[in-house]
């Protein structure tokens, strides 16, 4: 079981932040949470990170990358626009620190793949923020089905909706490829869906195939160059088939990540605005089930941080995952840690996705790895 003290044997782990906007402020709590000393913040300038320090409350200003690895910190959190997260993790590993990367890994299936390798040839702990996975409904669903609680797996039926990018108005240094990456909708929130499912599951989707839309083709008068929306059909290698529909323009929709599983014995659905529950289904009746660690499968305690009938949320999942994330540097191996192996795999469903909606054709997603 892993704790929020981080004391790596040598003295208590000092963060450094890259980037200043919300991600570091959520970045910023959870390592507060965790027990860890803000060691400083850089950005896009000096005057930028002295602006995010004071926001953040965090001593020291960093004029540049460079002056922030040559400090001493022990673990940098990215939280820079997409575009810029290969070359900063790279800068990262080479200064032997070890690294939190926000998603996407990289914008790149080659990148992604060359910071996987630097980092295991450097030995750092290297992660991904698929905070999902810390919520402890999430963990509850993943033990039920592991325990054969569902049966085998028939099909499933997920989705990520939100509708931050419903109106021609709205806009974002994402909708950019040069910033954001070729994906957006895909790589921003579908690449949440498809580790969780995965994840929850412990099946692998191996062939898919997708169209994409963009409604838009100008925000902010400049050209929109990524993807609003996707619609996927996978086949997993249980045999299982379903579909994924991923959109940022669903009017209504904030942050409505759902998980539907049917397995031949009964069904399970987790939805993340809602994640204090699960939904049960059977032939013969429906139930609820809310998060209690008195009845929790073995290993899914440890995730419940407030008590029973205290909501938890959002920034506790983050902060689970920090927490796992600064045990992994203490030389702890907490499970279902998202990796950046795992920051590869959503690389590479981004580049089937991509590939499937270009070409109009069913994607073998292993002949990725060819």
């Amino acid at each position: 079981m892993t704790t929020d003290v981080t004391d790596t044997g040598v003295g208590m782990i000092r963060s450094g932040f890259l980037g200043g906007g919300f991600m570091a402020q959520v970045h910023s709590r959870a390592a507060r949470a965790a027990g860890a000393a803000m060691a400083a913040v850089a950005s896009s300038s000096p005057q930028r990170a002295e602006r995010a320090a004071q926001q953040l409350g965090i001593g020291c200003a960093a004029g540049s990358v460079e002056e922030l690895l040559a400090g001493d910190s022990d673990i940098v959190h990215i939280c820079t626009p997409n575009a810029t997260h290969a070359s900063l993790a790279l800068q990262v590993i080479a200064a032997g620190k070890h690294v939190i990367c926000e998603k996407p890994l990289a914008t790149t299936l080659v990148d992604a793949r060359a910071l996987a390798d630097a980092a295991a040839e450097r030995g750092v702990v290297a992660a991904v923020p698929f905070v999902y996975r810390y919520h402890p409904m999430v963990r509850e669903a993943r033990a039920r089905i592991a325990a054969g609680e569902i049966g085998s797996l028939l099909t499933v039926d997920c989705g990520y909706l939100q509708d931050w990018m419903l109106l021609p108005t709205d806009d974002d240094w994402r909708a950019t490829s040069a910033s954001g990456g070729p994906s957006r909708a895909f790589a921003d929130i579908g690449s949440h869906l498809c580790d969780l499912l995965e994840f929850v599951t412990g099946d692998r989707i191996v062939r898919l195939t997708a169209r994409t839309r963009r409604v838009f083709d100008e925000r902010g008068g400049h050209p929109v160059a990524n993807e609003d929306a996707v619609a996927i059909l996978v086949e997993l290698a249980s045999g299982a088939i379903g579909t994924l529909l991923i959109s940022q323009m669903a009017a209504g929709r904030k942050n409505a990540l759902t998980l539907e599983l049917h397995g031949a014995d009964a069904s399970i659905r987790f939805d993340q605005e809602r994640p204090e529950e699960l939904w049960v289904g059977g032939r013969e009746e429906n139930r609820h089930l809310f998060r209690d660690p008195s009845t929790a499968h073995e290993g899914v305690a440890r995730f419940s941080r407030v008590p029973v009938g205290h909501a938890q949320g959002y920034q506790d999942a983050f902060n689970g995952f920090v927490a796992d994330t600064y045990a992994a540097v203490a030389g702890e191996q907490p499970d279902g840690l998202p990796t950046f192996a795992d920051g590869v795999r959503a690389a590479q469903l981004t580049e089937a996705v991509l590939l499937a909606a270009c070409e109009e054709r069913w994607i073998d997603v292993g002949a990725l790895d060819a």
